[in-house]
Parts: structure tokens; C-alpha cells; sequence
């Protein structure tokens, strides 16, 4: 029988950088790019948060979700305001563990909740679509060279380390 440690360190494949962006300054417009360097204080370029919310991440598959409680099509991955996009891989089933992403590893810590620039950016209810699937924060564990396209591993709890 398989025990619980198990199926919560399972995954069926492993997911796709699929979208990058950096945000200047605060209030800024988030702007998209194909590389990055991730260091200790977060993305180069981005003003976020060194520590827990250093990195933001969201899953490609919630930006339709979040469009379809909207009464539209996707959300664009600019008007989250995430730093990743990440597609094929389950970010919730991370939450405390240490994922390699490219050449960096980053560790899943706290649900990314939406602010109050999601009601200025998609009007009324804005705020609650997005709760839920907003994305998650990431801290740095080792700093790297990531692109879109790259993949997203979970680590072994063992092998957790970079």
C-alpha cells in the first residue's frame, strides 16, 4: 500500500516556465521577458519582496478560471502581476517543498492573495475571482538562470537541498 508521504511527493509530470514578467517599482506595469536571473532578494529587475514572497508564481490553467468568473475569456499573466507562469504541474500540491525551476530552486511558501488592484484591474469582483487561484510565494534556496520554457521539478524531500 502506498502511504501518504508518497502520494503527496507524487506528481504526473513536470511543469513549464511559461510565461516570465518583472514589475520596476510598485504600481508599475509588468513587463514580460524571456530570461531571467533569480538571486537571493528575488527576480533581477522586480521589486518584490526578498524572503518568503521574493518570487510569485501562478498556474497557466487558473488564468481561463479566473477569466470564466469574470464573464470573459483568460486573464493575461500582466494583469496578475505574477512573476512566473507555470503550467502542467499542480502549485497547491508544493506548498513547503523545494522545487527546481531552471537553474534555481525555490521553496513554495504562502498563498500570493490577491490585492486591492484587482478590483482596479478587472472592475467589480475583481478581487474575488481571483482569490483562490491567485498563485503562490516562493523564497530563494539557491539563485539561477531561468527561461520560459524550462522546466519545473519538484525535489525529493532527501534531495532538497541545491
Amino acid at each position: 500500500m502506498v502511504g501518504l508521504r508518497d502520494l503527496i511527493a507524487g506528481y504526473a509530470q513536470p511543469g513549464r516556465v511559461a510565461w516570465i514578467g518583472l514589475r520596476g517599482a510598485r504600481r508599475e506595469g509588468v513587463r514580460p521577458v524571456d530570461e531571467v536571473w533569480i538571486g537571493a532578494e528575488g527576480l533581477e529587475g522586480d521589486h518584490g519582496r526578498a524572503g518568503k514572497r521574493a518570487v510569485t508564481l501562478v498556474q497557466k490553467e487558473h488564468l481561463p478560471v479566473i477569466g470564466a468568473m469574470l464573464g470573459r475569456g483568460p486573464v493575461a499573466a500582466e494583469e496578475l502581476r505574477r512573476n512566473l507562469v507555470i503550467e502542467g504541474l499542480n502549485l497547491a500540491a508544493l506548498k513547503g517543498r523545494r522545487v527546481r525551476v531552471g537553474a534555481a530552486v525555490l521553496e513554495i511558501t504562502v498563498i500570493c492573495a490577491p490585492c486591492s488592484r484587482m478590483e482596479e484591474t478587472f472592475g467589480t469582483g475583481g478581487y474575488s475571482a481571483v482569490r483562490g487561484h491567485g498563485g503562490w510565494c516562493a523564497s530563494v534556496v539557491s539563485g539561477g538562470l531561468v527561461r520560459i520554457g524550462d522546466a519545473v521539478v519538484p525535489l525529493p524531500d532527501e534531495d532538497a537541498t541545491p
